[in-house]
């Protein structure tokens, strides 16, 4: 199945990006990587990458990611993964960037932590 991307912008510079298909090399995640760039252009701050219909990931899914993550943290914001999977897990695991993005269960988890409505859960 193709990637695609959909965004949902939030009050205070929140996004929510939910991801489907693999995230893998090729044109979809061009073109999914391009829309995430633009948003956090036009000023999305706080991103939620939500990753629960990410069946698998690459090395350049998982670069897409980190782009996003260095962009964020030019502009003091916050990237937070939720809904990942065990075979993601593990690709986040063993390239040790689990350590890097903070991930939560559900996206409504990675809300609260945004908006300062909770502390940020701890993952194993």
């Amino acid at each position: 199945m193709p990637l695609s991307a959909s965004i949902e912008n939030h009050p205070k510079g929140i996004a929510v990006v939910s991801l489907s298909g693999r995230l893998t090399l090729g044109s979809s995640l061009k073109i999914a990587d391009s829309q995430i760039q633009a948003a956090i252009e036009d000023g999305v701050s706080r991103l939620v990458m939500d990753l629960t219909d990410v069946e698998y990931m690459d090395s350049a899914g998982l670069g897409m990611l980190m782009v996003a993550f260095g962009m964020v943290n030019e502009k003091n914001g916050s990237l937070r993964l939720c809904g990942v999977a065990p075979r993601v897990m593990s690709l986040l695991q063993m390239t040790r960037t689990d350590g890097l993005l903070p991930i939560d269960q559900t996206r409504e988890d990675s809300l609260a932590v945004l908006r300062g409505q909770s502390s940020p859960p701890i993952h194993n």
